[in-house]
Order: structure tokens, then sequence, then C-alpha cells
């Protein structure tokens, strides 16, 4: 399997998981901008979206949105238990957080990122990523993980979305359980590794 990327970006979820499934796979850096990956192909061609994440399976077919893919890589290794089994209130859990992410959180940063966005609706999309942080706050105190004892796909994206944070100015400091829970994430051997092969280590 080949996943594209682009740094930092929300590609870096499905980048974590592979990491923690074990599964062989290599990457190719995609520059956003361009539409060109490292090696000088129309990334176009590969994911016509021109977004990223794409996962190339080893049969050629290129599957995208990074909800689907971190759930298709988390069913190929069920023994990893990155998302819980079909048919348990927990998987729903997951897909209940992974929902939540991508549309509460995932979504609100996109203006924050433009910088012919207004300073009035910065200033809204700053309130509403705080207070739906807020509310993941809430929901963390207490747990170590998103959903149960387990880390799982939900748990990638989210620490995705809280490395985004300082890049916008968004201050979380009045959330401790988050501050915790994104050191404690930052520590897995997954996420060093991926950093490191995406060039973010500090």
């Amino acid at each position: 399997m080949k996943l594209f990327y682009a740094p930092g970006a929300c590609s870096m979820s499905p980048h974590i998981v592979l990491e923690e499934s074990g599964l062989p796979y290599s990457i190719e850096k995609v520059d956003l901008k361009s539409k060109r990956t490292e090696t000088g192909v129309d990334y176009t061609t590969i994911n016509p979206k021109g977004m990223v994440p794409a996962l190339q399976l080893d049969d050629g077919q290129i599957l995208t949105e990074g909800q689907a893919i971190v759930q298709y890589l988390a069913d190929k290794v069920p023994a990893k238990k990155l998302i819980p089994p079909v048919g348990s209130l927990e998987r729903y859990r997951v897909a209940e957080w992974l929902s939540f992410i991508g549309a509460e959180l995932h979504k609100q940063f996109g203006p924050l990122f433009h910088a012919g966005t207004s300073a009035d609706y910065r200033t809204l999309a700053q309130a509403s990523l705080l207070k739906n942080f807020g509310y993941v706050n809430q929901q963390l105190q207490g747990k170590k993980f998103l959903v149960g004892e387990q880390f799982s796909v939900a748990d990638a994206y989210l620490f995705v979305m809280l490395s985004w944070a300082p890049h916008v100015k968004l201050d979380l400091s009045s959330l401790p359980s988050l501050g915790g829970y994104a050191a404690a994430i930052r520590q897995r051997p997954s996420v060093v590794s991926t950093l490191k092969s995406e060039g973010l280590s500090k």
C-alpha cells in the first residue's frame, strides 16, 4: 500500500494508523498547491479531488477520505484493536467520534488556514472550535482514550486536530484534559515515527 500525504495535514491520521497497524506500506508526499507528487506525478490523476489522504491499495485501487481509510486499515488488523468489532456499541462510539471530529473540528479549522479569511469570521471560527474542544475536554476527563481503554482510529484523528491548534493561534491551555491527552498520544511510537517521517519532529 502507498499513502499519499502532505506533512502535518489530515493525512497524518491514516499515517499514524498505518504505523500502529504494522502493515507494510510506503508514502509519497504531495504538494497541495501544485497538485504534484514528489515523483512529479499529477496528483489529480490519482485523486481527482486533489486532496489528501489517498491510499493506493495493493491491487492498484485508490481509497480516499481519511475516515474511510482509517476504518479500512483497522479492519485489516483486528488483533490490533484499532477499532472495536462490528456490531458492538463501542464501534459506533468510534464512528460517532470520527463524525464529530470531522464535522465540528476539522472543517472549522479550514477558514483559519486561509490568509483571506476576514477577522470577524476568524473570530467566529475560533470561538466555535474552543466550544467544541471544550466538549472533548469534558469527555476526556479521567480517561486515557476517547473510547474505552484502547487507542483507536478516533484518537489518531483527534491528535492531528490538536496539533493544528498552535498553527492558527488557538489557545487550548484552559482545557487541561486535552493537554495531558495530547502529550501522552505524542509519546506513542507510532506518532513519534510519523512525525519524524513527515519532517515534523521538534
